[in-house]
C-alpha cells in the first residue's frame, strides 16, 4: 500500500544488545543463565517508517533480543516503500533474502503464492486471540498462517472544518449518515456557484471506497466456497446495495468527471474544490502542502469518522504492515524470537502512544477515543480485505471493479454490470498469475 513517507533506503549493522550503531560488529560471548544458544547473523529489512517514526522501538527490540541472545548479530536494513519490492525479488532470485522481512499487507499474497514465506504459528504471538481480523487476514491463507500483524491503518473522512463552520454552522462533522447527507446538501448549495466545487469528491471508479459500502451491508467481492474455489459474489443483492448506495453518493456530490479515479483527490481537497474526502490520513497533510496544496488549510483541515449507512462507521479496506519470515532462512528460531519480541504487548503499546494503530483489538480500544487517533481506529474492527486468492492480482490488473464502477456510472444497470464482473472473476481468480 502507499505510504507518506518514501525516505531512501539506509542501511545499519547492529550488534544486538548495543545502545549504539556500529559496523561489522563482533558478536559478545555466550552468557550463562537463560539465554538460548543461537548463534550467527539475523538479517532484518524494516520499512523507513519505522526508522523516522520510532527508532526507538526498534532499538528497544534489539537491547532485548541481545541480552537473551548475545551470540547473534543483526543486520538491519531500512527499504523505501518505491523499490523494496525490487530489491525483495532479486535477492530471493539470487538467494539472499532477508531473513525477516517488512510486507505492506497488500505485498502479502505475492509472496505467501510463490512460496517466498515461511509458515509461522499464531500461539508463538502475544495478543494473537485479539489481532485486528482484516489484519490477520492478510497472512492467512488455506488455513495457514505466513506472517505476523506488525500495524495497521485505515481510511477516515478528511473535512474542511472551515467550510463546515461557515455552511452549516458547526466545525464538528456529523456522527450519522443522514446528519452527513443533510450537511453537504447545505455545501452544496452554499457553493452553487462554483460548478467543479464537490459537498462529497467521491471519485467514480474509487473500488476502495464502493467495497467498503458494500462491506457494510455485508457483501463481499469473492467468497470461498465448498468446493475449493473462489467466486464472485458481487452479485450477491447485499453486494449490490453496498454498490447502489455508492453509486448514489457519487452522483448526488461529486461534481467532477466521474470517471477520473482517486490518485490526486487531495488536490482537489487542497484547491477547495471539495469539503470532504474518503482517504488514507496521509492524504490530509498533501492537500495542505505546496505546491499542490495550500498551506492555509493545515489547521483546517480534519480527520473524522466517516459515518456508514447502518449506523456504525464506515468500514475501511485495512491497511498496516505484516513481519515474514522468508521460507530459505537459516536463522528461523532467531527470526521468530525478535519477531515476537517486535509485536509484543509492550512495543504495540509503544507504537501506540506515537498514534499508530496497534495490530491488535486489546490496545487498539483505548486509540477509538483519541482525537488523532479515533477516525481511523474505529474503522479499523469492521475492516475488510480483498481476497486471499490465487488470481486476485489478475482480478487487479484487468481493472474489473474500476470497469463494473465505469459502466454503471455510464448507465449500466448494478445487476447487470455485478453479473458481468462476477462471471470476469470467475475466469481469473483461481487461477495463480
Amino acid at each position: 500500500m502507499r505510504r507518506q513517507l518514501l525516505a531512501v533506503s539506509g542501511t545499519a549493522v547492529l550488534l544486538a544488545g548495543l545502545a549504539a550503531c556500529g559496523g561489522n560488529a563482533t558478536p559478545r560471548a555466550a552468557q550463562s543463565g537463560d539465554a538460548k544458544a543461537l548463534s550467527g547473523t539475523l538479517t532484518i529489512w524494516l520499512m523507513s517508517d519505522a526508522q523516522t517514526n520510532w527508532p526507538d522501538l526498534v532499538q528497544q527490540v534489539n537491547d532485548e533480543f541481545g541480552a537473551s541472545h548475545p551470540n547473534v548479530t543483526i543486520k538491519l536494513s531500512y527499504q523505501s516503500w518505491s523499490d523494496k519490492v525490487a530489491h525483495l525479488d532479486a535477492a530471493i532470485a539470487q538467494g539472499n533474502a532477508p531473513d525477516v522481512v517488512e510486507l505492506g499487507n497488500t505485498e502479502t499474497m505475492k509472496y505467501i503464492l510463490n512460496g517466498a514465506l515461511a509458515e509461522v504459528s499464531k500461539d508463538d504471538y502475544e495478543n494473537s486471540d485479539s489481532w485486528i481480523p482484516a489484519l490477520e487476514n492478510t497472512c492467512d491463507y488455506n488455513g495457514k498462517l505466513f506472517c505476523v500483524p506488525y500495524y495497521a491503518g485505515a481510511r477516515e473522512g478528511i473535512y474542511n472544518s472551515a467550510m463546515f463552520q461557515q455552511a452549516t454552522g458547526s466545525a464538528d462533522f456529523p456522527s450519522t449518515e443522514a446528519d452527513l447527507t443533510a450537511a453537504l446538501d447545505k455545501l452544496q448549495a452554499a457553493h452553487k456557484d462554483d460548478k467543479a466545487f464537490s459537498a462529497l469528491y467521491l471519485p467514480g471508479p474509487y473500488w476502495y471506497a464502493a467495497m467498503s459500502y458494500v462491506a457494510a451491508y455485508g457483501g463481499t467481492i469473492a467468497r470461498f466456497d465448498s468446493t475449493g474455489n473462489w467466486h464472485g459474489t458481487l452479485e450477491d443483492p447485499r453486494s449490490q446495495q453496498g454498490i447502489q448506495h455508492f453509486v448514489d453518493l457519487v452522483k448526488r456530490y461529486n461534481h467532477g468527471d466521474l470517471t477520473v479515479n482517486e490518485l490526486h483527490q487531495s488536490d482537489v481537497l487542497g484547491k477547495q474544490h471539495a469539503a470532504v474526502i474518503y482517504g488514507n490520513g496521509w492524504e490530509a497533510t498533501s492537500a495542505a502542502t505546496a505546491p499542490a496544496g495550500d498551506p492555509a488549510l493545515a489547521d483546517v483541515l480534519k480527520p473524522a469518522i466517516f459515518p456508514g449507512p447502518n449506523g456504525k462507521p464506515l468500514p475501511s479496506f485495512i491497511g498496516g504492515s505484516d513481519l515474514a519470515i522468508t521460507a530459505r532462512t537459516q536463522s528461523g528460531e532467531a527470526a521468530k524470537e525478535w519477531i515476537k519480541l517486535f509485536t509484543s504487548a509492550k512495543s504495540e503499546a509503544l507504537l501506540a502512544s506515537k498514534n499508530t494503530l496497534p495490530n491488535n483489538l486489546k490496545q487498539l480500544d483505548p486509540l477509538k477515543g483519541k482525537p488523532e487517533t479515533a477516525a481511523a481506529a474505529n474503522a479499523v474492527p469492521e475492516a475488510w480485505f480483498t481476497p486471499l486468492a490465487p488470481g486476485w492480482a489478475a482480478v487487479e490488473k484487468q481493472n474489473v471493479l474500476v470497469n463494473m464502477l465505469n459502466a454503471i456510472l455510464a448507465g449500466q444497470s448494478v445487476d447487470q454490470a455485478t453479473r458481468a464482473a462476477d462471471a470476469q472473476i470467475d475466469k481469473l481468480i483461481n487461477n495463480p498469475a
